[in-house]
């Protein structure tokens, strides 16, 4: 009847809206998702962490001129989950009493 909903995505509302920019942007930097999320630093970097660590992203630490720059890319592992999550919630939305 209902599908399961990914913890990893459903359990943190920052989770899922650092792969819901990456889905639709491929890859953005440190900067920017903290600004579009608005979540601290910290926050940002122990969930990065996390969805690195499931395999959903790839991080990216190098230089811009003199300066660090930190890219998140999603993976193909992270697009079939959100893809996954998405279908598990529409499981939810189109429930039809039979």
């Amino acid at each position: 009847m209902f599908k399961d909903l990914d913890p990893l995505l459903h359990n943190s509302q920052l989770r899922l809206g650092i792969v819901s920019i990456l889905v639709a942007l491929k890859q953005a930097d440190f900067s920017y998702l903290c600004e579009q999320t608005h979540a601290s630093e910290g926050n940002l970097s122990i969930q990065l962490k996390k969805l690195k660590d499931a395999g959903c992203i790839e991080i990216h630490k190098g230089y811009k001129g003199n300066f660090p720059l930190t890219t998140c890319k999603i993976t193909d592992i992270g697009l079939q989950r959100f893809k996954m999550y998405i279908d598990s919630l529409n499981s939810y939305i189109d429930f039809k009493e039979n």
